[in-house]
């Protein structure tokens, strides 16, 4: 029998081999046979392998010397049934060949804990192994030895009972790699429940059932996982084609259509990632923060299908391009991240967020050294109820504090502190998995994360994006085959969404709740879903008090608080001259919108439109455009708001610092009393002779030099032209007035022609959005027509 069929491992022993072929034939040749792993427990055993086994009287017996058989195969199976018995694992030592004809003529095998590991070998020398195995040869000397007499048989010629180590119990003896082996009727098994869309976990739980116990099943999870893996790798085979050829399709559609695929040592096919134009144009305009998702199982094999998505300006998922992953290996990980990378003109994201992994965690770290790491929140609350099942059983109170903490901690002090009065509360400081998440923390916990960009509008929010783009399309029984098609009415579906928001948003007016100049500039600004998130911090800021906290000069702090609720207070940090705050619950950095906190101090502060700097061009109806009106948008009344706004903080701001020295002594009080008479004095005047007409340029009042310097040029004129007649003071007064209303009337013609320009370009706008969204309805149905 060919010895690729056998069952056992191979292995070098550290003690020498016992000799001895067949008897007057010097004419033998020695054979070590080597194994590349060490035999563990928990390794792979061969699946698809011939099973021989001992029959009849040979059961229950105990080798000896003399003892016979009809094959080597026999022999084997012999004392691996009695190893089995006893409790232990068995694998080949070593051989020996004769040297006419190289056939076998003995054989020796030994306990798997024979010899002791090599440390010294070149292969484990110039290599660094990243997980070692754990170290089980301990020199067992126990083993039986076989020679190949003249008439064909097989006898024992040396038998070694006594074993240096335990033995296994009878009860364990099932998960010693020479008595794992997968029957005919497990196969059989296994391949329905895989067909069915059931994982190795569930199926080991059938099989288990089906069998009365553990230990008769015959194999572990780790041998069913294995086998399921070599039926899904041997079934890809002829539909991988099929992936392939529909990648090539759509790139001799489309040349901007980009596809990779990444192969193994053998040219065979390991992972394939591909992004349609769309997907990379989507990526220009909300690349800003991405969600890799790998928890998809998209067809009857398993194979994890992972999608690229992120967040539009209506707040939906959008695609960034999608990969199958026939290998979830770090190495993997890091040529599809490279490749999705280079599909997205080497830009990566400001975020990114991925199911709780090590081996992603890793490689992003890699590709992405930039861009901060978030674990998807939601999947470690699903985990948890996994993990700590028997909590949520027995102390209904858990889940509502497990997420009370972990959303709603203002500062890291109280994070930290409520998760020690968590652990202690339920008795949980020693809990493995808690520790793992704990010691993750940063990556997970909102508290630790509100600095940076993640497109979602509340800390406590799930992302759309993660886990819900293809979700009614793509479940566990779909195959490949199908796969293609439903991929394709989800992008439909998708963009039909988008195309109908697009709509609402340019065809129908919000209804406004308030006077506040602030709302009616956002309404036009922001897309509908956007305005109505911001239109509740808007109207929330009504229940809000703002009071001053500090004053250092240029950043004032404010304290905000819900009215009668003082003592759950908000921290926002104002400039006045650069019109800029921040909040200490981070909303803005989070999510690209303001908070209420802000809008309160704004309104407090006579902020009132909503600064350039805050309007994230992302989240407005014009995101996708290239002609950029936000600066540009604002009318007449609203450029004068802004602008008064900053004037009238401005004289404040120094009125302030006036008075606090002004007030400071007698004598300072006087000169400051005196000061501010004169200058009212002279702002009445020039509010008189400029009639309102001050500008301010580059934060500096500048009154009306422009007609100063026409005032200067007229006398001179009318000095040099008519020197003998000069005018008269009130004909120079009347002169001076008809030529100030000429250009003040010029000016309103400019600000008229301005503001006729700004709607125009916004009229294009909205024209080339309407024609975009008719065209797109006739493609879609043109397609269901077909």
């Amino acid at each position: 029998m060919d010895s690729g069929v056998l069952e056992f491992d191979i292995g070098v022993g550290g003690a020498s081999s016992s000799g001895g072929g067949r008897d007057g034939d010097d004419d033998t040749i020695d054979i070590a046979h080597p194994v590349d792993d060490e035999d563990m427990d928990d390794s792979p055993l061969p699946i698809s392998a011939d099973i021989y086994m001992p029959e009849g009287d040979f059961l229950d017996l105990e080798p000896y010397e003399g003892m016979e058989f009809e094959s080597e195969e026999a022999a084997k199976a012999f004392y691996n049934s009695y190893a089995r018995r006893v409790g232990f694992s068995t694998r080949v030592s070593s051989s020996r060949r004769s040297r006419r004809d190289g056939a076998i003529i003995q054989r020796q095998f030994v306990c798997a804990k024979e010899g002791f590991r090599n440390l010294n070998e070149k292969r484990t020398k110039d290599r660094e192994i990243k997980r070692p195995r754990t170290i089980t040869r301990v020199g067992c000397k126990a083993s039986l030895s076989v020679k190949m007499q003249d008439s064909g048989k097989w006898v024992v010629s040396g038998f070694v009972k006594e074993h240096n180590h335990e033995l296994v119990p009878p009860d364990q003896v099932h998960c010693l790699r020479s008595h794992r082996q997968i029957s005919g009727p497990a196969k059989t098994l296994i391949d329905t429940l895989q067909a069915a869309g059931m994982g190795p976990r569930r199926i080991m739980s059938a099989l288990i059932k089906e069998y009365g116990g553990i230990s008769k099943v015959g194999f572990t999870e780790v041998d069913c996982r294995n086998y399921m893996r070599n039926n899904r790798q041997r079934s890809l085979e002829g539909d991988i084609q099929l992936l392939l050829d529909y990648l090539r399709q759509m790139l001799s559609e489309n040349p901007n259509f980009f596809y990779a695929v990444q192969t193994n040592e053998d040219q065979s096919t390991s992972n394939v990632f591909w992004a349609d134009p769309k997907a990379r144009m989507n990526y220009t305009y909300f690349g800003d923060t991405v969600t890799f998702d790998t928890t998809y199982r998209s067809n009857r094999y398993r194979l994890p299908f992972a999608p690229f998505t992120g967040i539009n300006h209506h707040g939906q998922p959008v695609l960034f391009g999608c990969a199958f992953l026939l290998n979830e290996s770090e190495a993997s990980f890091i040529w599809l991240f490279k490749t999705w990378l280079t599909a997205m003109s080497g830009r990566p994201p400001v975020s990114i967020t991925t199911d709780h992994d090590a081996v992603i965690r890793s490689a992003i770290t890699q590709v992405f050294p930039e861009t901060r790491h978030r674990f998807c929140k939601w999947h470690i609350f699903k985990k948890c109820q996994e993990k700590l099942s028997h909590m949520f059983l027995q102390h209904p109170s858990f889940e509502a504090d497990f997420h009370k903490f972990v959303n709603l901690s203002e500062s890291i002090e109280e994070f930290e502190s409520c998760w020690l009065s968590l652990l202690d509360k339920y008795e949980l400081r020693d809990h493995e998995w808690l520790q793992t998440i704990y010691a993750a923390r940063k990556h997970w916990v909102p508290v630790y994360l509100r600095d940076t960009f993640f497109a979602e509008m509340s800390i406590t929010q799930r992302s759309d994006s993660m886990n819900s783009y293809f979700d009614g399309y793509v479940n566990a029984s779909t195959t490949l085959n199908q796969f293609f098609k439903l991929y394709e009415k989800a992008l439909e579906s998708r963009n039909e969404k988008e195309v109908k928001a697009d709509y609402d948003t340019m065809n129908s007016s919000p209804v406004l709740k308030t006077p506040s100049p602030m709302e009616r500039q956002t309404s036009q600004l922001y897309t509908r879903k956007l305005f109505m998130r911001f239109q509740e911090e808007l109207v929330g800021t009504l229940t809000l008090t703002a009071s001053k906290a500090e004053d250092d000069g240029e950043i004032i702090t404010y304290k905000v608080a819900k009215y009668g609720e003082d003592k759950k207070a908000y921290y926002v940090n104002f400039n006045v001259l650069e019109m800029k705050a921040s909040c200490s619950c981070q909303m803005f950095e989070f999510s690209g919108l303001l908070c209420g906190h802000v809008l309160a101090v704004f309104r407090v502060t006579n902020v009132l439109t909503l600064p350039s700097y805050y309007i994230l061009k992302r989240w407005t109806r014009n995101a996708k455009s290239s002609v950029i009106l936000e600066e540009r948008a604002n009318d007449v009344y609203t450029s004068y708001l802004e602008s008064h706004t900053v004037r009238y903080n401005t004289l404040r701001h120094e009125a302030f610092k006036f008075v606090d020295e002004g007030a400071k002594s007698l004598q300072t009080y006087n000169v400051a009393v005196a000061a501010l008479q004169e200058a009212a004095k002279r702002v009445t005047l020039a509010t008189t002779r400029n009639e309102g007409r001050t500008t301010m340029v580059n934060g500096h009042i500048r009154g009306n030099l422009a007609i100063d310097a026409n005032r200067a040029d007229i006398t001179s004129a009318n000095h040099q032209g008519n020197s003998s007649q000069p005018l008269s003071e009130d004909d120079m007064d009347n002169r001076f007035q008809e030529l100030t209303n000429e250009l003040d009337f010029a000016s309103r013609k400019c600000e008229v022609y301005r503001a006729n320009l700004l709607s125009v370009l916004k009229d294009i706008e909205a024209h080339k959005l309407q024609l975009s969204i008719k065209v797109q309805n006739i493609k879609i149905s043109m397609k269901d027509s077909l």
